[in-house]
């Protein structure tokens, strides 16, 4: 991948609060490029440098009080609370001691310093040289990478050049909108059907030491995989971009295999269906149907009255009529709890009587 896609993978990160760890030998200009993009966002850079600092600098010092001790937070996650929208540049990330790397991985997954809550809006970018290239460099302890999502910087030598003769230009990033909930939608159901077909992709811890210090598939990085790949879509990022957000987090094999099923899927529009349930081909392979009927209930979720409640009904009453009412079944329970008490039993739904009887609905 390009440099631009690497930026622009960078960005969408940011916007979305996905961690990512920046990978790349000492010299690249890693710092550089981190400090850009939070420029080109409008964003503060607070640099902490994981080698300078001991596990009290993540933690918070600890302070004894009348109440007990109090672990204080450092200045640097002061500043993010009157700066909530800063980027926290964790540098040097693989050369902290094991137990500032332990200290770090609180900050990361729960912004949290000491007894400080980080506002939500801080994004947390960590940059790393390989272990083979760093004085006293050691890989990345497991838990801790699963929380990253891990990009490769390697710098255009062209577009340095250019650089160099005519100035550094901030170049354009794509702008993740406030409100990307249809494409989270999409590509949630996508990432259902996916490991509903290929079970054995949800979790797979390499075994190799090395390997668990980058990107592998877990339940919680299929989760972050989904979301920046539809906020990704979102901002009309490229298919380039969405791959590489996706395998920065899954590991490269199961993010091309996902990629693919996803641009083989071609799932029906979910607000289509519940306008009109014949649209559901209940044809194609059992994991693209229960991806369907995960994204119209996620659909009605998403905005529930008692109409579109009701629409949800009749697309699992003409999946019963077509004889396939088992793949109904988990879609009825997600619907059952998104009924408001004044609304009466679906008069589509007599194929879920039992359900209905045991929710004291009939």
């Amino acid at each position: 991948m390009g440099a631009t896609e690497i930026r622009h993978a960078i960005a969408i990160a940011v916007q979305v609060g996905q961690p990512v760890l920046l990978w790349g030998d000492p010299g690249g200009g890693k710092t550089s490029v981190v400090e850009q993009l939070a420029s080109a966002l409008g964003r503060p850079v607070e640099v902490v440098i994981g080698s300078l600092r001991e596990a009290s600098d993540f933690a918070g010092l600890p302070v004894r009080t009348d109440d007990g001790v109090t672990f204080v937070p450092p200045r640097w996650a002061q500043r993010c609370v009157n700066a909530p929208n800063s980027v926290v540049f964790l540098d040097e990330l693989t050369t902290a001691p094991p137990s500032v790397q332990a200290a770090m991985l609180r900050v990361v997954l729960e912004r949290q310093v000491g007894d400080l809550q980080l506002p939500s809006e801080v994004a947390i970018v960590a940059a790393a040289n390989p272990p083979e290239t760093s004085a006293g460099g050691d890989d990345l302890s497991a838990p801790l990478a699963n929380r990253f999502l891990h990009l490769t910087w390697d710098p255009d030598p062209r577009e340095w050049s250019a650089g160099l003769l005519s100035g550094w230009k901030s170049a354009e990033l794509p702008m993740v909108p406030e409100d990307f909930s249809v494409n989270e939608l999409r590509w949630r159901s996508l990432l259902a059907a996916f490991i509903t077909a290929r079970p054995s992709v949800l979790h797979a811890v390499p075994s190799d030491i090395g390997a668990q210090g980058r990107a592998w598939p877990s339940p919680r990085s299929w989760a972050a995989a989904y979301r920046v790949v539809a906020a990704a879509e979102a901002a009309g990022a490229s298919r380039r971009v969405q791959q590489l957000l996706t395998s920065g987090l899954v590991g490269m094999g199961p993010a091309m295999e996902f990629m693919r099923y996803a641009e083989q899927a071609d799932l029906p529009d979910p607000e289509a269906v519940l306008a009109d349930p014949t649209l559901l081909r209940l044809d194609r392979r059992s994991d693209l149907v229960l991806a369907t009927l995960a994204a119209v209930t996620a659909a009605v979720a998403a905005e529930c009255t008692e109409e579109r409640w009701n629409a949800g009904w009749a697309v699992l009453a003409h999946v019963c009529d077509q004889g396939v009412a088992d793949m109904a079944a988990l879609a009825a329970n997600h619907l059952l709890p998104l009924r408001d008490p004044s609304w009466p039993a679906p008069a589509t739904a007599t194929a879920f009587l039992p359900i209905l009887r045991e929710a004291a609905l009939v």
